[in-house]
């Protein structure tokens, strides 16, 4: 099917590039998922980009040079999603293509402070392919449930840092065949039930510190009791908790985590630090509706600290810049 292509500079690079599908979320909040002829009632309602979006549009709220790639149809859903993530500052959305006559993926989420129910429908285009001379990338983040595409190799070679992630394992086999393919990546960043069924282990730091033999930095989160990050070339265990915050949504909250801790990267803090400040981010975003829609600014972050006083040292946050300094694509990799 032909897309519409978009020209991209051979020398704009940037900090951060987040690839996937981008879905029009329909949030409805408050709300259990109705019995079969029921009518129910939602408190609230919203339309925000989900998907891979929520990844892209939380990096660049806190000052990341973040380039999306995806595809999005031409249809009113798909123009309209494009638009909101055209009008995000710092976001490049070159890459995000126009393919005339797709249905856009549709997403409507039943959610309330802890639960949700997902009804999708989405139209298969085949696999994203990144183009030549898009210019240096400071880290990407990629599934390894699957095979990884060749181009995510291509910008490893040249510096890239590359962040893993998986999703649920509707199987249920939870095969360790796929922490073979840790070996691709720099980081990975799953949540504690996909850590500790696929190391078969029974708590979060002996999951961490499993996968922390395969990748040089692993990353657990794990809901509302913090995450655990083990460093395996500094041979250290850092545990951070979590900022306690009233959930309204918490769709998205897992993306906007990665995404801020991925942004962190050029701003020279510790480890500690990047945690806490991923960490809050994802906290707040829980407190509005959808994971893009809700996802903080760096001014926002550090409102929310002096206002609130969180417990911990937050002075990196509060004297840092609103935008990131210009990394180089090896920073993590020179950090461990």
């Amino acid at each position: 099917m032909p897309t519409e292509q978009h020209a991209v500079s051979t020398t704009d690079g940037a900090d951060l590039l987040f690839a996937g599908e981008v879905f029009c979320d329909l949030v409805f909040s408050g709300v259990p998922m109705p019995e079969v002829g029921a009518e129910v009632y939602a408190d609230g309602f919203a339309v925000t980009p989900g998907g891979v979006a929520n990844r892209a549009v939380a990096a660049a709220r806190v000052g990341a040079r973040t380039m999306l790639l995806s595809r999005l149809g031409d249809d009113p859903i798909g123009s309209h999603i494009h638009a909101m993530l055209d009008a995000e500052p710092d976001l490049d959305t070159r890459l995000l293509e126009s393919v005339p006559g797709h249905q856009s993926p549709v997403s409507v989420s039943l959610t309330g402070a802890h639960d949700r129910s997902f009804i999708t429908y989405q139209e298969d285009l085949g696999h994203l392919q990144l183009p030549e001379g898009v210019g240096p990338i400071g880290a990407t983040h990629v599934g390894i449930a699957h095979e990884l595409p060749a181009w995510v190799g291509r910008l490893r070679a040249a510096g890239t840092t590359v962040v893993g992630g998986v999703g649920w394992d509707s199987t249920g086999e939870w095969s360790a065949d796929l922490l073979t393919r840790l070996a691709e990546v720099d980081v990975f960043v799953p949540n504690d039930v996909e850590a500790m069924r696929y190391t078969r282990t029974d708590d979060a730091v002996t999951a961490a510190k499993v996968l922390a033999e395969r990748v040089p930095l692993a990353v657990v989160t794990r809901g509302p009791h913090g995450v655990v990050a083990v460093d395996s070339a500094a041979g250290c265990v850092v545990e951070v908790p979590t900022v306690s915050v009233t959930a309204v949504d918490p769709t998205g909250a897992g993306d906007v985590f990665v995404a801020t801790f991925m942004a962190s990267a050029g701003h020279g803090w510790t480890l500690e630090s990047r945690l806490r400040f991923a960490g809050l981010a994802a906290s707040i975003s829980v407190t509005g509706f959808g994971g893009a829609a809700s996802a903080p600014t760096m001014a926002g972050l550090r409102s929310y600290v002096a206002d609130r006083h969180p417990d911990g040292d937050w002075s990196f946050l509060l004297d840092s810049p609103d935008h990131r300094p210009h990394s180089t694509t090896a920073h993590e990799k020179e950090q461990r």
